[in-house]
């Protein structure tokens, strides 16, 4: 996903903090899935079943199976993540629709309802507050699918980096750990993350300490916050503006922060660090270097 935007910033937290809940009615063998959300075609992916794909949101074009897996079909058709397309739908004759929660108008609409009506059996992913809950999505992926021995090698895969990360970025018990903003959405409206989010869990496991790890989810702090909290190190993955870190150093005020006067402001991948996947190990691998070059 390429957020260009500012609304792409509010889909971004869509994908990280909307609404919870799953509820699914299959029978018999799935092989033909749709899915709603690139968090989802990724798990579907790295579980090797992007074959079975026969319609994808428009954020999950160029994603990519890993090597030795079958990459996605080309030319599928791409959805709208707000508002998809029921006749395309209906047309395409799906097995399964795995969706992710969301609906288009924040009014609790679901733009599924009258798929689910028809027959059509859709799964909601409630999205991730956790990386634990990123294993619990994979896991359940895996298994409504039945691909649960794939599954539980992409967990163990996934545990393992993290494990390593972990042990790797250790801080020592005497030593102070560096403190971290990271920041989703750029001046005027700064967004963050506080405890509750996977990105919280990212930055303990790379040895930081999040500068608004006592607020819940998404945080919108103004300048003055974050220049009281002075953070050693600031993380940005907005991609919708030209040099967010120029943009990030240049604001008043922010000359006096450590990580600007020390010229530790680094850029996060966008897709690895929103979506709950497995590959937030990327992001957080650049984390991890970042904070222990």
């Amino acid at each position: 996903m390429m957020l260009k935007n500012r609304w792409g910033v509010v889909l971004a937290i869509l994908f990280i903090f909307g609404c919870s809940g799953r509820t699914v009615q299959t029978s018999g063998n799935i092989n033909r899935i749709i899915s709603t959300a690139p968090s989802n075609t990724e798990i579907i992916a790295d579980l090797g079943l992007a074959h079975k794909l026969v319609a994808i949101d428009k954020h999950s074009a160029g994603i990519l199976a890993p090597e030795g897996c079958s990459q996605i079909p080309a030319g599928l058709p791409l959805l709208d993540f707000f508002y998809p397309d029921a006749e395309v739908i209906i047309n395409l004759k799906p097995d399964i629709i795995i969706a992710s929660g969301h609906n288009p108008t924040g009014s609790g609409e679901d733009p599924f309802r009258l798929l689910r009506e028809i027959g059509i059996p859709v799964v909601y992913i409630s999205m991730s507050k956790s990386i634990e809950d990123i294993y619990n999505d994979i896991a359940f992926i895996a298994d409504l699918l039945q691909a649960q021995d794939k599954g539980k090698e992409l967990i163990n895969s996934m545990k393992a980096e993290i494990t390593q990360i972990a042990a790797y970025n250790k801080a020592p018990v005497s030593h102070s750990f560096a403190s971290v903003y990271f920041e989703i959405s750029a001046a005027p409206e700064m967004m963050s993350f506080g405890k509750d989010s996977f990105i919280h869990d990212m930055i303990t496991i790379i040895g930081a300490r999040n500068i608004f790890e006592t607020e819940t989810w998404l945080v919108m702090p103004g300048a003055e916050a974050v220049i009281e909290r002075n953070p050693d190190i600031i993380f940005t993955n907005v991609n919708y503006i030209d040099n967010p870190i120029g943009e990030i150093k240049a604001r008043p005020g922010f000359n006096h922060i450590n990580a600007v006067a020390n010229n530790r402001v680094y850029q996060i991948d966008t897709d690895s660090s929103v979506r709950h996947s497995a590959r937030i190990v990327l992001a957080l691998r650049q984390m991890a270097e970042a904070v222990h070059p």
